[in-house]
Order: C-alpha cells, then sequence, then structure tokens
C-alpha cells in the first residue's frame, strides 16, 4: 500500500515536469515569432510609455 503513495508522487511529478516543459515551448514559440521590426517597434512603445509614466 505505501508503494502506490510513492508511484502516484512520482507520477505526479512527472506529469507537473512534462507540463512546465510544454508551457515553457509555447512561450519561446510564441516570443520567437516576432520579426525585429516588431520587437523594435515594441520596445519603443514601452520606452514611450515609461517616459509619460515618469514623474
Amino acid at each position: 500500500m505505501e508503494s502506490n503513495w510513492w508511484k502516484v508522487l512520482g507520477l505526479a511529478g512527472v506529469a507537473s515536469v512534462v507540463a512546465t516543459g510544454a508551457v515553457i515551448a509555447r512561450n519561446e514559440r510564441q516570443r520567437r515569432a516576432y520579426t525585429p521590426e516588431e520587437i523594435r517597434e515594441r520596445l519603443h512603445e514601452r520606452h514611450a510609455r515609461a517616459q509619460q509614466n515618469r514623474p
């Protein structure tokens, strides 16, 4: 009976690692989908917003 808990705990750990890897891979694909021009434009927009919010 005790070994079943260890098996369940081990499977939960493996599932957690797999799910985390899937999320990281998805985010990386989305990040790499931007062209350099899009990244530059987004950075300029963020910089402009930051300058507006300065005291």
